[in-house]
C-alpha cells in the first residue's frame, strides 16, 4: 500500500501585507496601467503586423468599405484598427 504525502504544507498561510506588496509590485495585476501606451513608442511597433491585426483589419475594412494594406506595421495596423473601429462602431 502506498503512503501519501501530507500535502497540507504547501497551503500556507500569506501575510496581508505580502499580498499587496506583491500586487503593486505586479504589473499583471494592473492590467490596465500602461494599456494606453502610444503605438510608436512599442518596442515591436516597426514589425509587421501579427496575423491576428490583419484578419481583424480586414474584416473592419471591408465593413467600412475601406482599403486593406496587408504591409502595415504593428503600430500602423493598430491605429487603423482603432479609426476603423470607429466608422464601424465595434470594439468600442
Amino acid at each position: 500500500m502506498e503512503r501519501r504525502r501530507n500535502t497540507h504544507a504547501a497551503h500556507r498561510f500569506t501575510p496581508v501585507k505580502e499580498t499587496i506588496m506583491a500586487d503593486i509590485a505586479n504589473p499583471k495585476t494592473h492590467p490596465t496601467s500602461n494599456a494606453e501606451k502610444d503605438p510608436h513608442d512599442w518596442t515591436t511597433g516597426d514589425e509587421p503586423m501579427t496575423g491576428a491585426q490583419a484578419s481583424y483589419l480586414k474584416t473592419l475594412s471591408e465593413e467600412a468599405h475601406a482599403d486593406f494594406d496587408p504591409d502595415l506595421s504593428k503600430a500602423d495596423a493598430s491605429l487603423k484598427i482603432d479609426e476603423l473601429q470607429d466608422v464601424t462602431g465595434r470594439g468600442k
